[in-house]
């Protein structure tokens, strides 16, 4: 009976052991990533896919740091007063600890990021995705680093459309006169002026109203940011020719990420390629459905073939020749440019 007593006993000291040793492996896992509250701003909507993929962002890394590491993602450059240009300056001050913003804003801090934007560079997101991925990408972290900011990965904008009151544009004529909202940089702003139309520099969050004030005629965006904004719903007319690829880009102020443990330096890489790629096939998926939706809701899309976009190809190459030789042999090896 003494035996058996102490047998049980030593058997309830083996299990408080074991269960002691699984909660010290519990709170070691809990422990292994330091605990901190990083800021994120992006510039689209709630529903953007920047906005979608850096909350998608933020769940994986709070979930695989068990809660240790919190990013809190601000949409609509609140932090900035809707000003993207003041955006892409703060986490490049270390004002703000990371940010997603796309090439065009970002072009701010060297014209080069734009490489990626000359039009009709990539035939498909297939295409625009290898690229990125291996030499465009590395292309895109030099010239980030020298303005001091780490790039982590890239998610698709996509391919960006025309949207107007005025006309359905099928030829190079068609876009002559017509008063566009672009984002800004000399691609966007020089495109629009070789076929005579007036490319207006204006911040996202001001397009809206004014399209419904006539103050501009349509804007030039891809699916999901036109659908997130509801630009669709006050727009007529939609031109879908993919005349030029945009990415956000997924960077870190620097000297903040250099000061994060090696283990939360990695989490956050990893995370941010999983994130990305997840946002890609998103944006990818939705397109086909958006078309649709649009024509449902009375937008007339005009979708242009090889032949239709041939006249535009033509008059635009003394443009991207130029560009080309601006931004140099080594952006255009890196992004496949011919």
């Amino acid at each position: 009976m003494k035996q058996s007593i102490m047998l049980v006993a030593a058997l309830i000291c083996c299990v408080c052991m074991l269960a002691g040793c699984a909660g010290s492996e519990s709170e070691r896992q809990a422990g292994e990533y330091q605990k901190i509250k990083l800021v994120m701003t992006v510039n689209g909507t709630n529903i953007a896919t920047d906005t979608k993929t850096a909350l998608h962002f933020a769940e994986m890394v709070k979930e695989e740091s068990h809660g240790n590491i919190v990013i809190d993602v601000f949409p609509n450059d609140q932090l900035a007063g809707g000003n993207m240009t003041k955006g892409v300056e703060m986490v490049a001050d270390g004002a703000v600890d990371c940010a997603a913003y796309a090439t065009s804003p970002m072009s701010v801090l060297d014209q080069k990021l734009l490489i990626g934007t000359i039009p009709w560079t990539f035939d498909n997101y297939q295409e625009a995705r290898r690229v990125i991925d291996t030499t465009g990408g590395a292309y895109y972290a030099k010239l980030l680093k020298a303005q001091g900011l780490t790039y982590l990965a890239s998610v698709h904008n996509g391919f960006r459309q025309l949207t107007n009151n005025k006309r359905a544009v099928r030829t190079p004529e068609d876009v002559s006169g017509l008063k566009i909202r672009v984002p800004g940089g000399e691609v966007y702003m020089r495109f629009f002026r070789t076929f005579g139309a007036d490319p207006v520099a204006m911040s996202w969050g001001e397009a809206f109203t004014a399209i419904q004030q006539g103050t501009i005629d349509g804007q030039e965006n891809g699916f999901s940011v036109t659908a997130s904004a509801k630009v669709d719903e006050i727009q007529k007319h939609m031109t879908v020719w993919n005349y030029t690829y945009e990415n956000y880009l997924f960077v870190f102020n620097t000297e903040i990420f250099d000061g994060l443990e090696p283990k939360t330096q990695d989490l956050l890489r990893r995370k941010a390629v999983e994130a990305c790629e997840w946002g890609r096939d998103m944006v990818e998926a939705n397109e086909k459905t958006l078309e649709d939706k649009f024509r449902n809701e009375g937008m007339e899309v005009t979708v242009l073939d090889s032949e239709q976009l041939a006249p535009f190809k033509t008059q635009i190459s003394p443009m991207v020749e130029e560009l080309k030789g601006k931004f140099g042999p080594e952006a255009c090896e890196a992004f496949q440019i011919q």
